[in-house]
């Protein structure tokens, strides 16, 4: 047993003992230093890298990517300002932005650790950067090595196969890729997925099972058979992420240790998983 840890359920440890070099491949800090641009979007009061290291110290993760706050909109200081605090040989950041960014600030966000570029186009309401932004800024940041993160769903990559196709630079589909219930792998989306990863530019996280799972927790068992799935199809271009401090689940936090252990319910063998936490992450983000 471990001290509760702000923002996450339960108290045990995971059963799933993290190997070195595991890392968390999504989750949000949120600290009052930097004002929020959009206070409607789905936020935490505070969330803070303090607080992320006592979720560390209990799931055993050692390396960590921030993913920019949708409620920040395209004011990445609060990640970079994350990235620095973790430190630059065990963090990375992801960033949101408009194609009006000038190249002087991108260079500033590589310098502070950012690889890649999210753009969350799965409802209208919430949306930043949107689809027509990809291609723009998927051309200039394929310079820098970085990647393009794409939260759409399902339904909505089957109309933007084609685009995401021709990136010339690596593409992260969040969230299992938001095949919808109760479809799950039989959803026309999956077939996209697959020809993506097939190309060998793609990659998925295997992060929130909450958002589409109508079983619910803890075991999120509706989604098992699109992580299976995909982690059969493609094991070299998996990637897991605790998504704390689940913005999107503001009345009950899931149990962050019970998340990681469902990697041993998705994955049968240990170099697998091993591969989907410590390897792929290696590889993707540059540790």
């Amino acid at each position: 047993m471990t001290s509760a840890v702000p923002n996450s359920s339960g108290t045990s440890l995971p059963r799933f003992r993290a190997p070195a070099g595991a890392c968390d491949c999504h989750f949000h800090v949120y600290d009052a230093r930097f004002p929020m641009a959009w206070r409607s979007l789905p936020a935490v009061p505070d969330a803070s890298v303090s607080e992320y290291r006592l979720l560390q110290k209990r799931i055993g993760t050692q390396r960590a990517v921030v993913v920019q706050p949708a409620a920040y909109g395209t004011d990445n200081r609060v990640t970079v300002d994350a990235v620095a605090q973790l430190g630059p040989d065990v963090a990375r950041g992801v960033a949101v932005a408009h194609p009006t960014i000038a190249d002087e600030e991108l260079a500033a966000l590589h310098a502070g650790g950012i690889r890649g570029l999210r753009f969350s186009i799965h409802d209208p309401h919430t949306e930043i950067a949107g689809a027509d932004m990809i291609a723009p800024l998927a051309a200039r940041i394929h310079e820098l090595g970085w990647h393009v993160q794409l939260h759409a769903r399902g339904e909505q990559l089957v109309g933007l196969e084609e685009m995401l196709a021709g990136l010339p630079c690596p593409l992260v589909l969040d969230h299992f890729a938001r095949l919808p219930q109760p479809e799950g792998v039989h959803h026309a989306a999956m077939p996209v997925v697959k020809r993506l990863l097939d190309a060998g530019r793609a990659w998925v996280k295997l992060c929130a099972p909450y958002l589409d799972s109508r079983t619910g927790s803890p075991r999120y068992a509706d989604i098992k058979p699109v992580a299976r799935a995909l982690i059969k199809h493609a094991p070299e271009r998996m990637v897991w992420g605790s998504d704390w401090p689940h913005p999107t689940e503001p009345h009950t936090k899931p149990d962050d240790a019970a998340l990681l252990d469902l990697l041993q319910e998705w994955v049968e063998d240990e170099p697998t998983r091993r591969r989907i936490i410590v390897a792929n992450p290696a590889e993707l983000y540059g540790f």
